[in-house]
């Protein structure tokens, strides 16, 4: 079977890398790709947003099974015209339709449904430039930390967390008025802040049965001890120490089960995976957000926990056998320590040139900002640029060797946290 993964991330080289090894798997292509993914397949240097050409690439190397990595193209519409097509609609695809993706598209949306559906979360009110003077009034009288949410994608950037009054009211009217998250904050989301220690749960789905992937957590902050600016991820663990059996069967029987549930009531045909962001307040699981794709670190984590056929499962989901497969899962705890750009999460340079790649341990190198100049040479292009993932018996021992071998990579102002999972060590 010929396999297409769009994406260019750590995310991607982690599917690429476990798609891979499948017995189905003859043939993988990654579009667009990164240096890393070179290793793993065949890059395709289209861009994915540019749907009519991967329909065309799809049908001229006959691909039998296409997985989307990231949101932006599924919230965009690509399954939607994958299945306007006679000839697209057949490839087996792992990714919602656009009404599926809304899920992350529109918080606003998923709020609503979460509330029609009775699953846990924050309380929350939207506004929009009309109903701004109604929306600062409400501000006034909320309680202290107030969590501002833009509607739509905003790059992992789109949520503030106000101490004050006034910092909330200016911050609202900035998101609203001067557009500072673009037509992501045409809508803004209020939300009452949610006290505890935050999980990532993944689950699978065909649109009517469901696998629940090993738990994993993430650590955002670009400083030691959680300190600093948020990022796109800095490092992730798995399996989560407090997220046991009992604490799992909540998660499912209150929101996941739900979850899918609504998804059906609400006829969305949803193929693919659900990224679901729980809060743990006092043992008591609420959701955070909503994400219609895998996480970036978390996969770099899951994947390598998950003894099955990677392209079994994917191909079950898509064409809605997965009550068929099973799951199995290994016992190994997992570690990734991103290593970044200087100045990552603002400023940054590209185009520095990466040594001490020559991997002689077990630490699975997933590549995620990174290229190759006309040299040969494989050269920083992003501002996470090197994910290093280590399986182990034991949390201490994965975060050591990965840790390790984030020492030998050298790239110019490299930094990295040498404290992920610090809370469990």
């Amino acid at each position: 079977m010929h396999i297409l993964l769009i994406g260019s991330g750590g995310r991607e080289h982690a599917f690429a890398h476990q798609l891979k090894k499948s017995s189905k798997c003859d043939k993988l292509f990654i579009m667009p790709g990164n240096a890393g993914t070179a290793q793993e397949g065949i890059n395709v240097p289209i861009n994915p947003l540019d749907f009519a050409m991967v329909g065309k690439f799809c049908i001229d190397n006959e691909i039998g099974l296409l997985i989307v990595g990231p949101e932006e193209p599924l919230v965009k519409g690509l399954r939607n015209f994958f299945m306007a097509d006679d000839k697209l609609k057949l490839i087996p695809f792992v990714g919602p339709t656009q009404e599926g993706a809304i899920i992350e598209g529109s918080k606003d949306w998923s709020k609503a449904f979460m509330q029609k559906y009775n699953i846990p979360t924050a309380a929350y009110r939207t506004f929009t430039f009309e109903t701004i003077h109604e929306g600062v009034d409400y501000i006034k009288q909320h309680s202290l930390p107030i969590v501002l949410k833009a509607d739509g994608l905003a790059a992992g950037k789109g949520v503030l967390i106000c101490e004050s009054h006034e910092e909330a009211i200016t911050e609202f009217q900035l998101m609203l008025r001067e557009q500072k998250f673009g037509a992501a904050s045409a809508k803004v989301v209020v939300e009452a802040f949610m006290k505890g220690i935050e999980l990532s749960v993944f689950v699978l789905t065909d649109g009517s049965h469901y696998k629940i992937l090993p738990e994993a957590k993430d650590y955002k902050r670009i400083g030691e001890g959680d300190t600093g600016l948020n990022t796109g991820g800095m490092g992730a663990i798995s399996p989560v120490p407090f997220a046991d059996v009992t604490f799992m069967n909540k998660i499912e029987s209150r929101i996941i089960i739900p979850t899918i549930h609504g998804l059906k009531e609400e006829k969305i045909d949803y193929k693919g995976f659900i990224f679901i962001g729980i809060m743990n307040m006092n043992n008591e699981p609420f959701v955070v957000e909503y994400n219609c794709r895998m996480g970036d670190p978390e996969t770099e984590v899951v994947l390598p926990r998950m003894n099955s056929d990677l392209a079994d499962l994917l191909l079950a989901a898509a064409t809605g056998t997965l009550a068929d497969q099973t799951l199995s899962i290994s016992n190994h705890h997992a570690a990734t320590v991103m290593m970044v750009a200087g100045g990552y999460p603002e400023t940054y340079a590209k185009g520095d040139v990466i040594t001490g790649l020559e991997n002689d341990t077990n630490v699975l190198v997933f590549h995620a900002g990174t290229t190759k100049n006309t040299k040969g040479e494989i050269i920083t292009n992003g501002g996470r640029v090197i994910a290093l993932t280590s399986l182990g018996e034991n949390l201490h021992s994965c975060i050591y060797q990965s840790l390790q071998v984030a020492e030998k990579i050298n790239f110019n102002n490299k930094y990295y946290r040498s404290d992920i999972g610090y809370e469990f060590k």
